[in-house]
């Protein structure tokens, strides 16, 4: 299948080596550009364990610091990922959402061991603070980078959607799904969205697909992940269902 990957860039140049490996043909057209926020080593005197949401909340904390010393809770196993190969010893993932990660810090952590801090970009997702404040624990949370929106859709992108080039886009999250369905809508192409199938990694996405600006986007098919990991949603490509390889 010809796919378009619209994760940002550190994530999307391994993804689309791996989609390679699966006989398809990949292209990527990121939807947010990551911005490193500068700032102080984060202090880590009073933190139990570092909470990551994305591996960017990895990427941008081993910017600031060299510290390597705190447990690790991560959203999913992407993000699990990044931490190990950053060299975080104890990390374990949540392998789903942020719910999934609040009741996995409530089952591993305890609220008198100390602050939480969630790394994150300027803008989040779901509240993570409010999730686990219910149980207890005190969280921190430190903006470290900011994911800033495409302002205009890539020339080769707009060509191969208009030529009928692409059979699905592959979107992870509800905030990409709303940059991408308007800036489909600014260069014309909603319309040529009927031949195209929506991969989504959750239903918050496949909602943030299916609409811009309340006009409907005709998309050939939305198909959602069954679990919000990137397996999940690989999963929904031809041959990568259950029982496939």
């Amino acid at each position: 299948m010809r796919l378009l990957i619209t994760r940002p860039a550190e994530d999307a140049e391994p993804l689309a080596r791996r989609l390679r490996e699966l006989g398809h043909v990949p292209s990527v057209e990121p939807m947010l550009d990551m911005v490193w926020l500068d700032g102080p080593a984060p202090e880590l005197k009073d933190v139990q364990a570092l909470l990551f949401t994305s591996a960017n909340g990895v990427r941008a904390f081993v910017r600031r610091t060299d510290r390597r010393d705190r447990p690790v809770y991560a959203v999913g196993d992407a993000t699990a990922r990044a931490a190990r190969e950053s060299g975080f010893d104890s990390v374990e993932s949540a392998s789903g959402d942020v719910y999934a990660l609040a009741e996995l810090v409530g089952e591993r952590g305890r609220p008198e061991a100390g602050v939480l801090l969630h790394v994150a970009g300027t803008t989040v997702a779901g509240d993570l603070s409010g999730l686990l404040g219910s149980k207890g624990f005190a969280v921190r949370r430190e903006a470290m980078y900011e994911a800033c929106p495409s302002a205009v859709l890539g020339r080769g992108t707009a060509a191969a959607l208009a030529e009928g080039g692409i059979d699905a886009v592959l979107i992870f999250s509800p905030r990409t799904a709303r940059s991408f369905v308007r800036l489909l809508r600014g260069a014309g192409l909603l319309d040529r969205c009927r031949t195209v199938d929506v991969l989504c990694l959750s239903p918050a996405v496949a909602e943030a697909a299916r609409t811009c600006d309340a006009e409907h986007v005709p998309w050939k098919s939305v198909q959602v992940a069954e679990r919000p990991e990137q397996d999940s949603l690989l999963a929904l490509l031809p041959g990568r269902g259950r029982g496939g390889a």
